[in-house]
Parts: structure tokens; sequence; C-alpha cells
């Protein structure tokens, strides 16, 4: 399994909500723009607007590396709003291990699969 799957869930930090937002948008444009292996990048948000999902889905572990780089201080902006956690779901390559070290992420790898 070379794709990547990964779910970012953020508690948005409250008076956050708009500025959560702007970034949320930038983020997305950028994908957009500049991302080449970016399959799935959608945001949700619950009715409060107090919560929000993404779910991302890349080629494979290089195009997660190129998608962070792309994303540079946005990235870095939009995760001092929130409390996140991160899931991944593949076979991450070592170096996209190590670059995601720093947010914890679980990683599960493949068991079964149609």
């Amino acid at each position: 399994m070379k794709s990547i799957q990964l779910t970012a869930w953020a508690a948005i930090h409250e008076g956050k909500h708009e500025e959560f937002k702007v970034l949320a948008a930038e983020c997305t444009r950028t994908v957009r723009e500049r991302d080449s292996g970016t399959l799935q990048y959608d945001w949700f948000l619950n009715q409060a607007q107090t919560e929000c999902v993404v779910r991302e889905t890349y080629r494979d572990s290089e195009a997660v590396l190129e998608h962070i780089a792309n994303l540079g201080t946005t990235l870095g902006a939009i995760l001092k709003l929130g409390d996140w956690t991160f899931e991944v779901f593949g076979s991450p390559s070592p170096a996209l291990v190590e670059a995601s070290a720093g947010l914890s992420p679980k990683i599960y790898s493949p068991f079964q699969s149609k």
C-alpha cells in the first residue's frame, strides 16, 4: 500500500474560529495550486464550529512530505489555533515518520484490505 491516508482532528481554541477558517482556506488554496500528489483534502466543521476534522489521502509518503513543505508557515500557524490529534493509515516512509514525529501521530499499518 503506497497511498497514505490521514485524519486530523482539532479542537479550535476559544476566539480563534475566524482566524482558523482563514488559514484553512489558505491551506486548501495552496494544496490546489502546488501539491502534485494530494488525492483528497477535505475539511469538516461541527455545527458549533468548535471542532474540525480534515480527511486527507496522498499518492505516497513523498506526496505528504511535499504537502508539508508547501504549507510551510501556514501549517505552523494553524497548528497553534487548536489542540490537534493525527492518525496516519498506511506504510509511511522513514522520512515521513521522522518529519511528522513532532505531531505525535498514531500510525496504523495495513492489516487487511480488498
